[in-house]
């Protein structure tokens, strides 16, 4: 007999409704919102740590890496979006600040190139 969502110490979904789908389990949501907070916590990780390194050549593979990981982030708050987690306008000014993010890397990018 399936679960109800109020199932108490299961990471079964939210209130008494029945669950119709995997998408209802708490614990499906914890996996999205964990992946995203890992690949947010990536981008400044990896442009920090190329910083750090020797070459050139390795900072720009990291700087790649974040730009990765950046659109990994797009993605994932699309996906929350579409499961309606995520408001339309939450997601317009997210969508902004990324892109602004990406601007700013690939400006960063293009100027290492140049040493290369």
């Amino acid at each position: 007999m399936p679960g109800k969502a109020g199932d108490a110490g299961w990471g079964l979904g939210d209130g008494d409704a029945p669950l119709r789908s995997f998408r209802d389990l708490r614990v499906w949501r914890f996996a999205l919102t964990s992946q995203l907070r890992r690949a947010v916590v990536s981008i400044p990780s990896n442009i920090a740590e190329g910083h750090r390194r020797e070459s050139t050549k390795d900072y720009l593979n990291f700087l790649s890496m974040a730009n990765a990981s950046l659109a990994e982030v797009e993605t994932e708050l699309e996906i929350a979006a579409r499961l309606g987690y995520v408001g339309t306008d939450d997601l317009a000014k997210l969508v902004e600040v990324i892109t602004s993010i990406a601007r700013q890397l690939y400006a960063l990018r293009n100027a290492l190139k140049v040493r290369v």
